[in-house]
Parts: structure tokens; C-alpha cells; sequence
């Protein structure tokens, strides 16, 4: 027996191990700061917070596009790489949150994120007109 949906099933996990690890780096500077709640006015907590939130706006919307094309039977090997390419994107993005020597990380991030939710909306848009 063959999964369902096995690219989407594999990027919600993806998402969900990455959005463990983005906490788990709030988390390590709420412990050093002593911040309980909120951002207590430390721009690397903020800087963090913000690298989660910024994943967590825009993960939704690429796993349902995944999951649309896969669904449709539009998918195929691409999909897959198309899915990794964003997840490391999102890394480089955490990363680059952070600024400093890995500050070209966000940039990275966001481009990445971008084409990715453009090229998969494009593809969406071609399988609902029946093009694709």
C-alpha cells in the first residue's frame, strides 16, 4: 500500500520537525534572558520570534499548495525537490534571522519563499485551467 499524498505528508512533517527547532532557539534565549513572555526588549528573542512567526505565515499556505497539485496528480519527482528546496530556504532564514555573518540567510530565505509560493501557484492556477 502506497501513502497518500506522500510529498505532502513528508513536508508537513518537515515543517512540523522545523517549527520544533525554531522554538527550541526562542527557547535557548528566553532561558539565558530570563524572559518569561513577550520579547522583554531583546532584539535577538525578537529576531527569533519573528523567524518563526514569518515561517509559521507562510508554511500553511505552501503545504496546501502541495498538497493541491499532488492531489490533482500533477506532482511528480519535482514536487519533492521543490519541497526541499523550501525547507532549506526556511533554515537559511532562521538562520539569517540572527543577522550578523549569516545575515545573507534571510535574504536567501525569503527569495526562496517567494519563488516557492509563486512557481506553486502558477502550477495550481495551469492544473485548475487544465493546462497541466
Amino acid at each position: 500500500m502506497t501513502a497518500l499524498l506522500p510529498v505532502t505528508l513528508s513536508a508537513a512533517a518537515a515543517a512540523a520537525v522545523l517549527n520544533i527547532w525554531l522554538s527550541i532557539r526562542i527557547g535557548a534565549i528566553r532561558r539565558a534572558a530570563g524572559i518569561s513572555i513577550g520579547d522583554g526588549g531583546s532584539e535577538p528573542l525578537l529576531r527569533r520570534m519573528r523567524a518563526q512567526a514569518n515561517f509559521v505565515e507562510n508554511t500553511p499556505f505552501v503545504l496546501a499548495l502541495i498538497a493541491a497539485v499532488e492531489l490533482a496528480g500533477a506532482g511528480g519527482q519535482w514536487l519533492q525537490y521543490v519541497a526541499a528546496v523550501y525547507f532549506l530556504g526556511r533554515i537559511a532564514h532562521g538562520f539569517g534571522m540572527d543577522g550578523g555573518s549569516m545575515q545573507i540567510g534571510r535574504m536567501i530565505g525569503t527569495l526562496v519563499t517567494m519563488l516557492t509560493l509563486l512557481g506553486l501557484a502558477v502550477v495550481a492556477a495551469l492544473v485548475a485551467a487544465g493546462v497541466m
